[in-house]
């Protein structure tokens, strides 16, 4: 019937002249015992590998009963092999004492193999928030490089087996989140490590997080001096006016610190302490090094000796 496609084009040529025993014993054919000091990690592998009471759980079940569900590898030029998926399963085999993981080898490229490992991997109960960015940014990156150039008109990379969306709009599809959630993701790839791991820790939230992420990396690692020396994060309203001040140029170190040292609702109570009059009443024996455990020993015999003293009015 006209405008119709035809069912054959949805089908494999090889399975119309394959049976399924023989498109399973291929499979299996695939799948090997390959020594652990052959496989090597995928290249900036985005996703940890904690060595948690989950792990030690997969340790005691691979020791009892094997790997159940092959990992994946795809072959080198070099003659090794590389872990598209199964990075927990290669440490639980190791932790296990085996020699071997139970893998299933894959014909794929690198863009490829990049997509696999990140849909692999998002499989995951748990994924941190700088795992997820560097996910999608090295997924984007693949999707990208696989479509090729952007046309003229158009400065988006566009796929046209997808109806002509933006790589980012089919991540999102995919994914279940919104595009706009999927390059807010994307932008915490551009933070420092340090401010990443405040955005893991929960300690610093998704949008102030995105306005940072456009500042410069000297600029960021003033923040994180200025984080530490505050004992606290800057809010959504003073990330923008940072990221305003940097577009300005005028986001300089001294900016920071002013901004920082705002009083804000998640900022810690500080007790400030004269170094002079402190030191004078600490022996000279006292290491500076040592100055807060002797202070605060002090302390406690004196709230003891508090205590006591009350205890002996009350009688």
């Amino acid at each position: 019937m006209a405008g119709r496609k035809s069912d054959f084009t949805l089908t494999k040529l090889d399975d119309l002249f394959t049976t399924q025993a023989q498109r399973d014993e291929e499979q299996l054919s695939k799948i090997r015992d390959i020594p652990l000091e052959e496989i090597d990690d995928f290249p900036d592998h985005p996703f940890k590998v904690r060595e948690d009471e989950d792990m030690f759980q997969l340790v005691e079940s691979i020791k009892e009963r094997g790997v159940i569900t092959p990992a994946t590898v795809r072959q080198k030029e070099d003659g090794r092999y590389e872990l598209i998926s199964g990075h927990r399963r290669k440490r639980a085999c190791e932790l296990a004492g085996f020699e071997t993981l139970r893998c299933e080898v894959v014909d794929l490229d690198r863009d490829e193999a990049t997509i696999l490992m990140v849909e692999s991997n998002f499989q995951r109960s748990q994924i941190l928030p700088s795992e997820k960015a560097h996910a999608y940014k090295m997924r984007l990156d693949a999707m990208k490089r696989q479509a090729g150039r952007p046309s003229k008109n158009n400065s988006a990379t566009l796929l046209q087996n997808f109806g002509g969306k933006t790589t980012r709009e089919i991540i999102a599809a995919e994914s279940g989140e919104s595009h706009e959630q999927v390059r807010k993701y994307i932008r915490l790839t551009n933070l420092v490590p340090e401010l990443l791991e405040f955005v893991d820790e929960g300690r610093i939230k998704m949008r102030p997080a995105v306005e940072l992420s456009y500042l410069n990396e000297d600029c960021q690692r003033d923040l994180v001096d200025e984080i530490d020396l505050n004992d606290c994060t800057p809010s959504h309203d003073q990330a923008i006016r940072m990221r305003k001040f940097f577009e300005e140029g005028k986001l300089t170190t001294e900016a920071i610190s002013a901004i920082m040292s705002e009083e804000k609702p998640n900022q810690r109570e500080k007790i400030v302490l004269r170094g002079d009059r402190v030191r004078n009443l600490i022996p000279k024996n006292i290491p500076i090094n040592q100055t807060e455990e002797y202070v605060c020993k002090a302390l406690e015999h004196y709230n003891k000796f508090l205590r006591n003293r009350a205890e002996r009015d009350s009688r």
